[in-house]
């Protein structure tokens, strides 16, 4: 946590705040790599209404970049170099592109697990990007944006635009999807993280898959199960060698009354499940942290529109 000067008392700061929701891929079908190492992915993404909250506040007399994190899950970051954060380094690249000096201080409210799946770190360094545009006045698809983005991170992309989306390639080629029903869910997560890199690695040269995009909207949460059983998460089976109690988190859900379909986020390790109506999603979030009180479980929803 970096420590930040006071706002001189006649100087008032403009204060810009954004969600930085949850990302769930729905699917995840890994088909193929590229020569430079990469995989190549086609996932249909969506976000929840849980999530990180940045808020960026800017006054005349701010000389520099700050930035404070806050929350249940800050003290995952608490050694980290804030230069390193990747809340950091989006801002300061996107202020390099535009030729602009990146200041102001920046509070993260870290509600998130940290390397869990469902893209915290990406979903806070979008959120950057997205109050930095409000304060520049740049619009919300303005090419730098992507450009910076992609640079930083494959989930970063699909992140900046905040609603539901396919993608391809390593993150960077977006594709408008089907809408989605109003959709309870509820994500778990073991505290245990898992870096990506070492699940890309356990997954070795297993084959690759087809896309699989969706061409219908689902009318119905039950209808999107079904869709979702037809498609997979190819990175579940070396995510479990990476964390086996991945495999617990799964059973856990599919344990839990009306649940529909239980899977793996991303590369792990945060698992979820979609329910019928909210009291089924919010009694299975209870009953996991019940019986697994060093776990982290809450029941929400499945967004409708951008954060």
């Amino acid at each position: 946590m970096i420590a930040t000067a006071s706002t001189p008392a006649h100087t008032p700061a403009q204060r810009i705040t954004e969600a930085a929701p949850a990302k769930l891929n729905l699917y995840l079908h890994v088909t193929g790599k590229r020569a430079d190492g990469f995989h190549e992915l086609d996932s249909l993404v969506a976000f929840t209404e849980l999530g990180d909250t940045l808020t960026l506040e800017v006054a005349d007399g701010d000389a520099d970049l700050t930035l404070s994190i806050c929350g249940p899950f800050a003290a995952a970051l608490a050694g980290e170099d804030p230069a390193g954060n990747l809340v950091t380094r989006a801002a300061r690249r996107l202020a390099d592109s535009l030729g602009r000096r990146a200041s102001g201080r920046i509070t993260l409210t870290k509600n998130l697990p940290v390397a869990s799946g469902i893209g915290g770190g990406s979903a806070d360094a979008a959120a950057c990007l997205r109050a930095l545009a409000r304060l520049w006045g740049l619009p919300p698809d303005a090419p730098v944006l992507f450009e910076v983005a992609a640079g930083l991170g494959a989930d970063i992309p699909v992140c900046v635009v905040g609603e539901n989306r396919h993608f391809g390639g390593v993150g960077d080629q977006l594709a408008p999807a089907p809408a989605l029903p109003d959709c309870p869910v509820v994500l778990v997560n073991p505290n245990v993280p898992v870096p990506t890199p070492a699940v890309f690695r356990a997954r070795g040269p297993a084959p690759f898959s087809t896309p699989a995009r969706l061409t219908h909207a689902p009318g119905s949460v039950a209808a999107l199960a079904e869709a979702l059983r037809a498609r997979r998460n190819d990175l579940t089976a070396p995510a479990l060698t990476v964390a086996p109690v991945i495999a617990t988190v799964l059973t856990a859900l599919e344990g839990t009354h009306g649940c529909l379909l239980a899977r793996l986020s991303g590369s792990g390790a945060t698992c979820f499940a979609l329910y019928p109506t909210t009291t089924e999603a919010e009694a299975a979030a209870a009953a996991i942290r019940m019986a697994e009180p060093g776990w982290w479980a809450h029941a929400t929803r499945l967004r409708t529109d951008g954060p």
